[in-house]
C-alpha cells in the first residue's frame, strides 16, 4: 500500500548509508520548486546518531549551510536520527548539493563552539556535543565517495 510520506515508501533495508538522494519535488502555485533530499549518515536500523551529537550538528549544519546557498529553505533532523532532509527552493543540482553538504561538514570540523547553544536561543541548550557532531561528520566525510550510492 503506497502511503502519503515518500520515506515510507522506501525500503530501509535496501539502502546502503551513507548517502544524499533526491526525496521529493514539489511545485508551488507561483512556480517554485521545493526539492527535499535525504542526507543519511547511519544505516537505518543498525546505528543511529546520538541526540546530543545530532543536536549540535543540526545547530552547526543549519547555521553553516547557510554560508554556501540563499536557497536552503530548512535543514532538519530524522526523528530515527540516522540523517536530515535538505529542502532548497530552485535549485535543481545535485552535485552542487553535494558539495554544499560537504562544505558545510569540514566547517563542523573546525567549528570550535556549536552557534546558539544557550537557553535564549536553543530550546534544549543542555543536550549538545561539539566533540559528538565532528565525530559524525568526519565518519560522513571519510565516505564522500559514496554518497551518491543509495542501494
Amino acid at each position: 500500500m503506497k502511503m502519503n510520506v515518500e520515506s515510507f515508501n522506501l525500503d530501509h533495508t535496501k539502502v546502503k548509508a551513507p548517502y544524499i538522494r533526491l526525496a521529493g519535488v514539489k511545485e508551488g502555485k507561483n512556480g517554485d520548486e521545493i526539492r527535499k533530499y535525504d542526507i543519511r549518515f547511519c544505516q537505518p536500523n543498525k546505528e543511529h546518531m546520538e541526540m546530543p551529537a545530532l543536536h549540535s550538528l543540526e545547530h552547526m549544519m543549519a547555521e553553516f549551510s547557510r554560508n554556501y546557498s540563499e536557497q536552503i529553505v530548512d535543514i532538519s533532523p530524522m526523528g530515527c536520527q540516522t540523517g536530515f532532509y535538505l529542502s532548497l527552493v530552485n535549485h535543481d543540482d545535485y552535485e552542487d548539493v553535494l558539495n554544499l553538504v560537504e562544505k558545510t561538514l569540514k566547517d563542523v570540523l573546525t567549528a570550535t563552539e556549536v552557534p546558539a547553544c544557550n537557553e535564549v536561543q536553543c530550546g534544549w541548550a543542555a543536550s549538545h556535543s561539539l566533540e559528538g557532531a565532528k565525530e559524525i561528520a568526519k565518519k560522513m566525510l571519510a565516505q564522500r565517495d559514496e554518497w551518491t550510492e543509495v542501494f
